[in-house]
């Protein structure tokens, strides 16, 4: 089961933010933007761990990961955590910002209310 962990965690961030799309973060609703947010950062970084690796600077305890590797011996984990953990920051950013909108609506109205009463 250890081997499984890292997507095991992987999957909860995921299933923790989900919930910040119906609150107003319009990632999902958007994939082709999203997508073009993460895929170029994940590319770079991928390049970073595959010369890490080569370099046997960088490498990943077997215990944690499946044993399933990309080329350049990069576990699949490192590959999801390089879209999930960008997609999860995406929701929680876009869902602070579609918060902080409605409160500015709010107080705008609240203030306009107060004046004209």
């Amino acid at each position: 089961m250890d081997n499984w962990q890292y997507l095991i965690v992987m999957a909860l961030c995921v299933a923790v933010t989900i919930p910040l799309e119906f609150l107003g973060a319009r990632v999902y609703r958007d994939p082709g933007t999203a997508l073009r947010s993460i895929l170029p950062v994940a590319a770079v970084f991928l390049v970073w761990d595959a010369i890490a690796i080569a370099g046997s600077v960088w490498s990943y305890n077997p215990r944690y990961v499946t044993g399933f590797d990309l080329p350049l011996d990069i576990p699949i984990e490192e590959f999801v955590f390089f879209l999930v953990i960008p997609l999860c920051a995406l929701l929680t950013y876009g869902c602070v910002e579609a918060l902080t909108d409605r409160w500015k609506t709010f107080v705008a109205r609240r203030n306009t209310m107060e004046r004209t009463s």
